[in-house]
């Protein structure tokens, strides 16, 4: 059965899209810490934990993300992106991509933050010009 993310990356449900390729896809996390808070997904595979992902794989998602933060550094005001990959919440390998201004940023205890659907609309636009511009 295929996971929500899989579902997402296939289009069968929507998202707040703002990077992908052949084998991985970015999005907006729906509840997120702040804004620009992204997710890095690959495509192929339904792996539950990062490191069970064959080494190609692995390390593509993780050039990806890369890139994926140079564009969130780009359009979203912070001093760096931090990177964090739990997997506990849904069990499908993914990097959290989240702005940071300071360390208590990336702390997944905080609340989440409400956007509408127009901020979220905003903000993927923006990091998804930034990615297209690298």
């Amino acid at each position: 059965m295929a996971t929500i993310f899989t579902k997402i990356a296939a289009g069968e449900i929507p998202s707040y899209k703002v990077a992908e390729s052949d084998d991985f896809y970015a999005f907006l996390d729906i509840n997120p810490l702040v804004e620009g808070h992204t997710l890095v997904i690959p495509r192929h595979t339904e792996a539950d934990y990062i490191f069970d992902l064959d080494s190609e794989t692995y390390l593509g998602l993780m050039e990806f993300a890369g890139k994926v933060a140079g564009a969130i550094k780009a359009a979203i005001p912070c001093k760096r992106v931090g990177v964090a990959v739990l997997g506990m919440e849904v069990p499908h390998t993914h990097i959290h991509l989240v702005p940071m201004s300071s360390e208590g940023d990336l702390n997944f205890s905080n609340p989440k933050k409400e956007l509408s659907a127009e901020q979220f609309k905003d903000i993927a636009g923006r990091i998804a010009e930034a990615f297209n511009n690298l």
